[in-house]
């Protein structure tokens, strides 16, 4: 660890308890995406009081904030996200919703790397600019609720860096960072890790229409939406063995219930799922088949099938020469042994840190200190200080990398990086093409019926 390293490390741990409340107060008070503004406000108060300037959307939760050097050079935008999720049977929920994904975590670490900034010296030798930036709405739930913002014109795109991408938050970042918390399995055999990247997702909402009678007096007269749900679920189960390996598609699904009795046939189903895929064009490939194969389910049952397709995340791909300087900053902080990088390991879940790197480079990489399963109900941090303080400490060293010697690294990581868009224009026009509202069956005064569920 250099001199200089040493100065930033000192910074954070003058900041530790900072970090520490942080992570246990946002722990304990988790909401979901595009409801955060208790996170939002503690957070906000906490930046206020360091003396930070904020730019807020207003009618969304989260901000940010530029933390100028004094010289000229590229923008590093750092990021912690909001929000929690649904998952009532956690022990420690509250109101049904728990951190059990470690978000709480990133804006502990965030608040920490704030902190460190203003101590003395702490922006000695970089050249360029600093955004710390809090996002919202990063897990991609409760998707009726995210399209009534939508159609209420609150929101655009239902992930929250696509929507401050498209507000033009980003307009002027060059580069991107996070670290999103882990648990590293037993005797959590390393603290950082990082590999090649990971699946895009596309969202989905299914609604299977009939129609209701007695269940018991006259099933006949009814049209079983329910049932048409499960025949459509079952041919796209089907169409498993039919995806390509290397596409890695994932399609999953969760059944929203009927809003019936059970001595009625239900009229309605309604249904929340994603696409994923490594590319685009895999996830949308992909989702032709599995629109076709829900339609196929209503017409087997005389039933209708809506089908809503929204752009979900972009493919998440690390820029390799970004990785590796990112890697040697993890193990200056904490040993070789202790540091797994992979560059061509691949995930097959989804985040819209994605859609930044569809665009610039970008270093999403990982914290050890969490315990349990992620998304699961025995998830919780176990070591806030390998998992926040680790964290802030191991993304200062990773700006201080870039930022020194006239922000020479940062100038040639961008300079070498061929992003999949050359705007966020053309990025935009790229995914505005999944969205689909159709009825995908329809039938005449005959019963007689047309069958279109793409969007070409």
């Amino acid at each position: 660890m250099t001199e200089r390293q040493q100065t930033l490390v000192a910074a954070v741990d003058r900041n530790r308890q900072l970090v520490l409340d942080a992570e246990r107060w946002l722990w304990a008070h988790p909401q979901t995406g595009y409801t955060e503004w208790e996170a939002h406000n503690y957070l906000k108060d906490a930046f206020l009081k360091l003396g930070y300037t904020l730019t807020e959307p207003g009618n969304i939760p989260g901000f940010y904030t530029d933390v100028d050097t004094g010289r000229p050079g590229p923008k590093l935008c750092i990021m912690g996200e909001l929000d929690a999720l649904d998952i009532a049977n956690h022990p420690e929920s509250v109101n049904g919703m728990t951190h059990c994904c470690g978000h709480h975590a990133q804006g502990a670490a965030l608040l920490g790397i704030a902190a460190a900034l203003k101590e003395p010296g702490a922006l000695d030798g970089m050249s360029g600019s600093i955004r710390l930036m809090m996002v919202p709405a990063e897990e991609m739930i409760q998707l009726a609720f995210r399209e009534e913002l939508r159609k209420k014109g609150v929101i655009r795109y239902n992930g929250g860096k696509v929507e401050f991408m498209y507000r033009g938050y980003f307009d002027d970042v060059d580069l991107s960072l996070m670290v999103h918390g882990t648990a590293a399995g037993e005797g959590e055999p390393f603290d950082l890790s990082c590999g090649l990247g990971s699946n895009g997702c596309m969202a989905k909402t299914i609604r299977f229409k009939g129609k209701s009678s007695h269940a018991g007096g006259a099933p006949h007269r009814g049209i079983n939406a329910q049932y048409a749900a499960m025949l459509g679920l079952q041919a796209c189960n089907d169409l498993r063995e039919t995806f390509q390996d290397d596409d890695h598609i994932r399609f999953h699904t969760i059944m929203m219930g009927v809003n019936c009795a059970v001595n009625i046939i239900p009229d309605e189903m309604k249904i929340e799922s994603y696409v994923r895929g490594r590319t685009l064009d895999a996830i949308m490939a992909a989702n032709r088949r599995i629109n076709r194969a829900l339609a196929g389910g209503a017409l087997a049952m005389g039933a209708g099938v809506e089908l809503c397709d929204r752009p979900g995340y972009s493919p998440e791909i690390h820029d390799p020469a970004f990785m590796k300087l990112v890697e040697q900053c993890c193990v200056d902080l904490v040993g070789a042994d202790r540091v797994r990088f992979d560059y061509e390991r691949w995930g097959t879940g989804s985040s819209d840190f994605g859609d930044l790197t569809a665009i610039m480079p970008g270093v999403q990489f990982n914290a050890a200190g969490a315990t349990g399963t992620g998304h699961g109900i025995d998830y919780c941090v176990a070591d806030p200080n390998r998992q926040c303080v680790n964290a802030a400490k191991a993304q200062l060293f990773v700006a201080d990398a870039l930022l020194t010697g006239g922000a020479a690294a940062a100038r040639e990581i961008v300079a070498g990086y061929k992003p999949a868009y050359p705007s966020k224009e053309a990025y935009f026009a790229a995914i505005d093409k999944i969205t689909l509202d159709k009825d995908a069956v329809v039938y005449d005064e005959n019963g007689n019926a047309s069958i279109d569920y793409q969007n070409i």
